[in-house]
């Protein structure tokens, strides 16, 4: 009995460990709140400086849903854990973060903690605003206190249990997050420097461009090495890879033209990257495209395979079943050889979005359509319709592994099961 006993009471004493360290780690390096009265002084430069550095954060993303009012929350986001619904960010006292101060605010960006100290979801992501300097907080508290107040009570999370709890989100947080601010690498240039102080913090690019294990967690080994995005089914490709989405052999200005454009010579952005473009990088200005270019240009390289010495089988049923949806569907716009048409619609031949190993933007593109963002610079861009009522599961793996397996490419045949998983 002494014996149980024992180990009982080390079992406790384990677990009363484990509890004070969590605690302890989630609040590390937490920002101390004054109970005096701040005295926050803002002005019309503050407030423009922080509705540039909303748009840069792509704030309105989240928390303008459709239809909705301005940066009043209430979209739905859907995880693997459930539903997340994004807050009220107007300047509204019961309903929003009026009656925040600008501690409180730096606190959320930086820590991931609400004002009455509930830990915050990573849907916000404040793993990777945690690097956004205290200024650059402050800046977007003015701006977000400028905002015409609504009162709009936040819907409450429909996650499933344990994700709906506090104690569990605190472990994650132990597990996964870690506070920090941006610490810039003297061996770089300025300008690479804020293109990475933009791309890792402000603009929090790796929320979907990075691979996310089974708890949601980002990983700062794989940075910006492609993931699809959980529930909607779209691939971030990797920027780190010349076969997906790499610009280290891009000219400046061609990445420059694809923020600010949302289309360049090398190539052009949809799906959640379209609204991206639409509502984000095509407002900032020209020294932060350059150094947000500069700076995706010089992420490391992965080693990519060799090419496949010898063509890939081809099955002659399934080529020319697809040859024939393309001929119907797709070469009036694409071209009878895959050549697309210069201003309008994109090459299929040589084409890195149709050949890359993840075939989940193909088949979304087929499904749902694609479509670019309207901006200054291509106003009205040309779009394609959605196949969804009009092609079969069948088809779509036919037509797809027909453009994959043609004029060149060879990449590897997609399957109805891949549809099917994609759709």
């Amino acid at each position: 009995m002494r014996i149980l006993g024992r180990i009982a009471l080390g079992a406790l004493a384990l677990v009363v460990l484990l509890i004070v360290l969590i605690v302890a780690v989630n609040f590390r390096d937490e920002p101390r709140l004054s109970k005096e009265p701040e005295r926050f002084a803002s002005t019309p430069t503050l407030v423009e400086r922080g509705a540039y550095l909303a748009r840069a954060g792509n704030c309105a993303a989240c928390h303008t849903p459709r239809g909705g009012a301005p940066l009043a929350g209430g979209l739905g986001i859907e995880t693997p854990f459930g539903t997340v619904y994004s807050s009220n960010i107007t300047s509204d006292e019961t309903t929003g973060i009026g009656a925040w101060n600008s501690a409180e605010f730096f606190r959320a960006m930086h820590n991931g903690r609400s004002r009455d100290g509930r830990l915050l979801y990573p849907a916000f992501p404040y793993p990777n605003y945690t690097q956004i300097t205290r200024e650059d907080s402050d800046a977007i508290y003015a701006y977000l206190k400028s905002v015409a107040p609504v009162k709009q009570a936040n819907r409450p999370h429909t996650l499933r249990f344990p994700y709906n709890t506090q104690p569990s989100l605190a472990v994650w947080r132990a597990m996964f997050f870690d506070p920090g601010v941006y610490r810039p690498d003297n061996s770089k240039t300025a300008q690479w420097n804020r293109g990475s102080y933009l791309v890792r913090g402000m603009g929090h690019c790796n929320a979907c461009h990075g691979g996310r294990n089974l708890l949601g967690a980002t990983s700062e080994k794989l940075e910006m090495s492609g993931g699809l995005i959980p529930m909607q089914k779209w691939y971030a490709p990797a920027l780190t890879s010349s076969r997906e989405a790499g610009v280290a052999d891009w000219e400046t200005k061609h990445v420059v033209e694809l923020l600010k454009n949302g289309v360049s010579p090398r190539g052009s952005v949809m799906g959640p990257m379209a609204e991206v473009v639409y509502r984000s990088t095509q407002f900032l200005n020209t020294d932060d495209l350059l150094a947000m270019a500069v700076f995706l240009k010089q992420l490391p390289q992965a080693q990519e395979p060799p090419a496949p010495d010898k063509p890939l089988p081809r099955d002659p049923a399934v080529m020319d079943k697809g040859g024939k949806v393309y001929e119907k569907h797709c070469a009036q716009c694409h071209g009878d050889k895959g050549e697309g048409a210069p201003g309008a619609y994109p090459a299929l031949a040589g084409n890195r979005a149709v050949t890359m190993t993840s075939t989940a933007n193909l088949v979304r593109v087929v499904v749902s359509g694609g479509y670019l963002p309207s901006t200054a610079g291509n106003p009205r861009p040309y779009g394609m319709p959605p196949y969804n009522q009009t092609l079969d599961d069948s088809q779509i793996a036919a037509v797809l592994s027909f453009v994959r397996l043609s004029w060149g490419n060879e990449a590897p045949a997609v399957s109805q099961l891949e549809v099917l998983q994609y759709r």
